[in-house]
């Protein structure tokens, strides 16, 4: 690979990625209890909509930041307060063990898209449902799933939340950033190509613009990008993409 421009001004080590992790903790977590405090009643039938997709993305945030924790991006300079973003992050999320994620993501950069590769189909069943499936029953544990309803029944019957509202703006979003983080960040991503990979990541990058990559999936679908350069944090792949595009990074 050739490089004609610095990446030492991309990856060099900063604490942004602190503060952008905690702005996105705090903007889930202040939404999170407005919406569980809401009489839904007096919301209008068709603002839940918009307010379930804007809650789906927050809780998205949290898990792409988990996931530059991973990376150890989070926090560059303090590994223990980066780990501590991460463990944070995923068990907001949905109570994932930290250790055990970064351990089969560490896999997935090691084995893109082959039968090592945790985050890949089953070699049989490549199309969306099949393979999310085959996804969700790699990560998700019965213990997860039993914390989780101990989680709902204290918030309803200990904080007297309404059900509908922990249907709605818990539940519900949580489910359906599932889906967008598996379509944006892995389905799309690592389907083969009609004419087959062609190149080590088995990576393919989505022709977003900047705004759109960002809204549909934190900038994942530039995802050669960050298999290529996996120590640049989440927000700053749209420097990398841009530089690809304009020659000055060429593919391998």
């Amino acid at each position: 690979m050739t490089e004609c421009f610095d990446m030492n001004k991309i990856i060099i080590a900063s604490n942004k990625g602190i503060f952008i992790g905690f702005a996105i903790i705090l903007l889930w977590m202040a939404s999170l209890i407005l919406l569980l405090s809401s009489e839904i009643a007096s919301l209008p039938f068709y603002s839940l909509v918009p307010v379930i997709l804007i809650q789906t993305f927050l809780c998205t945030g949290l898990f792409i930041t988990a996931h530059d924790a991973m990376h150890g991006l989070v926090a560059p300079k303090n590994k223990r307060l980066n780990n501590f973003f991460g463990m944070l992050c995923v068990i907001l999320y949905a109570l994932f063990s930290f250790i055990r994620l970064r351990s089969e993501h560490r896999k997935h950069h090691a084995h893109p898209g082959s039968e090592d590769d945790p985050d890949f189909h089953d070699g049989e069943h490549p199309g969306f449902w099949a393979w999310y499936f085959h996804f969700m029953k790699t990560y998700v544990t019965w213990q997860q799933i039993a914390g989780m309803a101990v989680a709902f029944n204290i918030m309803l019957h200990l904080f007297k939340i309404p059900q509908i509202n922990l249907i709605l703006f818990w539940a519900a979003p949580a489910l359906l950033s599932t889906l967008q983080l598996f379509y944006f960040g892995t389905y799309l991503p690592h389907r083969e190509p009609a004419g087959g990979y062609d190149n080590p990541h088995r990576a393919q990058s989505k022709a977003f613009s900047v705004f759109w990559s960002f809204i549909t999936c934190y900038h994942f679908g530039y995802h050669w990008e960050h298999h290529e350069f996996p120590h640049v944090p989440w927000w700053k792949l749209p420097a990398v993409r841009k530089e690809k595009l304009r020659g000055g990074i060429l593919s391998r």
